[in-house]
């Protein structure tokens, strides 16, 4: 049984990070009902790649969860949703500002049905400020907060991050404040408002660039793998394939130094404080480049490692799968799918709780497979009812 055994949450989020949140409370044992309309998440129809129709972006971040198809457009659907919220702990919803308030489904309308309930709301902006009207999407947050602008190579263009990465900072975030909101309900017995912007988690994760630039007025630049602030802590390429070289202090610099064969780095003065390396940085990395291009980067995993120097492959997305770390954390899942049978899902950091771990609960499910299940359930809808909303198309079933 998991650690939110009992707790019911009503997801109206679509995308990914709403439902990443919520995913991770699926995970850690909460009902979680995610309403969609009846054409689905804009995320089943996101690809290639697709298996059997199925989109991977939506099995990403969708298990666990029972699928509702409600159109909310119909005022017999938003009823429906008003009854969910009325037995729900918790609500997550990212539609544009303003826009549940046109169907009675904002915080103020249903804190009225239900005072209990903590009700999060994503978006890229938040509900205040000039900006609360325009829609948030990942890839316009990351231009707008800063991190394109620090990522990349220094003579190159502004670079987005591989994944949704504020998405997913703001599913994480959200997890913790609705946990938050929970255990304040203890002692209150009141639920709350979350405003969660999408662009406040973004420059809020800008951490030690943005107080750097805080302290010093200097905008941080596009440094490649670089770190602005420790030297050598980047990528470097061997004779065949790239490496990751993390020291952290003095003291694994100057193992480092000794493990290539060149004391000289360590016995320069200028480079014995980290202060001085990224002072002279300019010299440094090019002279270390040189002599890791003459090895492999085999060779050279096995030299640092034993040196106790911080050091990891380059990996593509398929070898850090196969590492055997990997395997040896349970990083994959498999669930049986109601279409694709055994597939593996990325698993929950979550599962190593000692007494209630993060275990998949359900596959992620069909579009409206679980309309009937919920909506008799929870509401008490009797079979004739759901089949005539069904065929007014105020609600859809997957069979």
């Amino acid at each position: 049984m998991g650690s939110l055994s009992g707790l019911k949450v009503l997801d109206l989020s679509r995308i990914l990070a709403g439902p990443f949140a919520t995913q991770m409370l699926a995970d850690l044992g909460a009902e979680v009902w995610k309403v969609e309309s009846p054409w689905g998440d804009d995320t089943r129809r996101w690809g290639p790649p697709f298996k059997e129709g199925e989109s991977a972006y939506f099995l990403s971040t969708n298990r666990g969860k029972k699928s509702v198809a409600v159109n909310l457009k119909d005022p017999r659907g938003q009823e429906l949703v008003r009854g969910l919220a009325a037995e729900a702990d918790v609500l997550v919803e990212n539609f544009k500002a303003g826009d549940l308030a046109r169907y009675g489904l904002d915080y103020p309308s249903l804190r009225e049905v239900n005072p209990r309930l903590v009700y999060a709301s994503i978006t890229g902006f938040g509900q205040s400020g000039p900006r609360a009207h325009e829609p948030g999407y990942d890839a316009a947050l990351q231009g707008i907060t800063g991190i394109m602008s620090i990522t990349g190579e220094a003579d190159g263009p502004p670079v987005k991050i591989g994944v949704a990465w504020i998405d997913v900072l703001t599913g994480l975030t959200a997890a913790v404040g609705i946990l938050a909101a929970l255990r304040e309900r203890e002692q209150s017995g009141l639920g709350q408002h979350l405003d969660l912007a999408l662009f406040d988690v973004g420059v809020a994760a800008l951490v030690n660039q943005a107080q750097a630039y805080l302290m010093s007025g200097v905008v941080p630049q596009r440094m490649g793998s670089a770190h602005p602030q420790i030297v050598p802590y980047q990528a470097f390429a061997a004779s065949d394939k790239w490496f990751i070289l993390a020291v952290g202090n003095d003291a694994q610099y100057q193992r480092l130094t000794e493990a290539i064969g060149h004391p000289e780095l360590w016995e320069d003065e200028r480079l014995r404080s980290n202060a001085g390396r990224v002072e002279h940085r300019d010299e440094l990395v090019p002279r270390l480049q040189e002599i890791f291009a003459g090895r492999t980067r085999a060779e050279w995993l096995e030299v640092l490692r034993a040196a106790g120097v911080p050091v990891t492959p380059v990996n593509d997305v398929g070898e850090a799968l196969a590492d055997p770390q990997a395997e040896a954390r349970g990083l994959l899942w498999e669930v049986e799918h109601p279409k694709l049978g055994p597939t593996p899902l990325l698993a929950s950091p979550l599962q190593h709780m000692s007494r209630t771990p993060a275990a998949p609960a359900a596959p992620p499910p069909l579009l409206g497979q679980h309309t009937r299940e919920v909506l008799g359930g929870v509401l008490g809808l009797a079979p004739a009812e759901l089949a005539e909303l069904e065929a007014a198309g105020v609600v859809k079933s997957a069979g």
